[in-house]
């Protein structure tokens, strides 16, 4: 898998999909299918249907009288099985090129998964238990290497996590400088430091300054290069929105919000501290 993330054997392959997947006409579904509302990402919930309803499967054709029970399984799995996969796409189109990579051979055993389950319903269905058994058995040992696989970007590579998680426990408490208010250009967003940690600054009109943690949420973007746009400052990476008010994803495929800071203005010079949620 290091080998696989490091290899750009498959980044031909992996251009072509992802400006597919981004071209799609989702709107506002776009942020849903990325889990926005839910505080984290969707399709890992989403792919317990399609493996629950396939591993009851297996565990029924291993019983006497089960073949009906364990075809309609199959086919739960089947039907549940394409929007987790929407999912994953739209999830994967907007991560690094070194997880885009083993999310493309994930996404290939899945698919292997997939036509060999419904090869499985169709053996099944002219009355070729046996093949469809072996068939579904196949099946599952794609989908399982896939999950493995899918550990991999999950918990080695970091893919769907909060990459601003640990700002609250980097910041020691109380009030830090900034510096001076007239350093900081009006309406655009700079880096500066809160102790050891970077921050993006935004000075609106007059004195009221924003401050909210500079690595982004979704993929550890630096939000200082980003845009501000609409009370927002936008990651120059993927296009994560969040509100300067309170660090709010008001847009993914960020979700989670950005961690913010409480800002007070002590003769002409800047200061910040983490606000508690």
């Amino acid at each position: 898998m290091d080998r696989l993330e490091h290899s750009t054997a498959l980044d031909g392959a992996v251009d072509v999909v992802r400006d597919r997947v981004r071209s799609l006409p989702l709107g506002p579904l776009r942020d849903g299918l990325h889990g926005r509302w839910l505080g984290h990402p969707v399709h890992p919930l989403m792919v317990q249907l399609p493996m629950g309803a396939w591993l009851s499967s297996a565990v029924l054709d291993c019983l006497p009288g089960q073949r009906r029970a364990s075809s309609v399984l199959i086919g739960v799995g089947l039907v549940t099985a394409g929007p987790a996969a929407v999912a994953g796409w739209v999830d994967w189109a907007e991560l690094k090129p070194r997880q885009q990579r083993p999310g493309l051979v994930h996404a290939a055993a899945n698919i292997t998964g997939v036509a060999l389950y419904a090869a499985s319903l169709a053996a099944r269905m002219r009355g070729r238990a046996g093949l469809g058994k072996a068939l579904a058995l196949a099946g599952l040992s794609a989908v399982g290497a896939g999950g493995a696989i899918g550990g991999h970007l999950a918990y080695r590579q970091a893919s769907g996590a909060n990459h601003a998680e640990a700002v609250p426990d980097l910041v020691e408490p109380g009030w830090h400088e900034i510096g001076p208010v007239a350093d900081l250009p009006v309406g655009e967003a700079v880096r500066r430091n809160v102790g050891t940690l970077p921050v993006v600054v935004v000075r609106e009109s007059g004195e009221q300054v924003h401050v909210l943690a500079d690595t982004c949420s979704h993929q550890g973007g630096p939000l200082s290069e980003g845009e501000v746009v609409d009370g927002c400052v936008r990651c120059p990476w993927h296009g994560s929105a969040f509100r300067l008010s309170d660090g709010w994803n008001v847009q993914g495929p960020a979700t989670a919000p950005q961690p913010s800071f409480e800002t007070r203005i002590i003769a002409g010079r800047a200061e910040a501290r983490l606000r508690e949620n």
